[in-house]
């Protein structure tokens, strides 16, 4: 009886690590981009897998970089925070700014990510939708 509850146990905790992982492919909440999500050394990182206007980075402010592809462009860096949440900075694209970032698991299948201007409280958030 022991070895069955022992057994369960170990089952739940492992269900448990792999519902605290992003890594994978998200959709963002608006829908006009996913996002993927790999592991980078002790990092996570993620680059734009798909976005629904493939441009180039035109509002980067270093004009050297306004020539870059959108797909694949990397975009997030963040290192654990806890259980289950990760921060570190992410770039926007639309405005060519980087922010202080942080993700957390929502579920399985949603990712909440928080963006805030460095040094200030003003925030913005939302929740992301698991692709693959």
């Amino acid at each position: 009886m022991k070895r069955s509850w022992m057994c369960a146990s170990i089952f739940s905790v492992v269900a448990t690590a792999a519902f605290a992982d992003p890594i994978g492919e998200w959709r963002v909440a608006d829908g006009t981009a996913h996002i993927q999500i790999s592991r980078c050394g002790q990092a996570i990182c993620g680059k734009i897998a798909w976005t629904s206007d493939p441009g180039v980075d035109e509002n980067n402010p270093d004009p050297r970089q306004r020539g870059r592809k959108l797909l694949g462009l990397p975009i997030l860096t963040v290192k654990p925070n806890g259980a289950n949440s990760w921060a570190g900075t992410i770039y926007n694209a639309r405005d060519g700014q980087n922010y202080a970032a942080s993700l957390a698991m929502r579920s399985e299948k949603v990712l909440r990510l928080e963006g805030c201007v460095n040094g200030t409280n003003i925030c913005g958030e939302e929740d992301w939708t698991r692709v693959r």
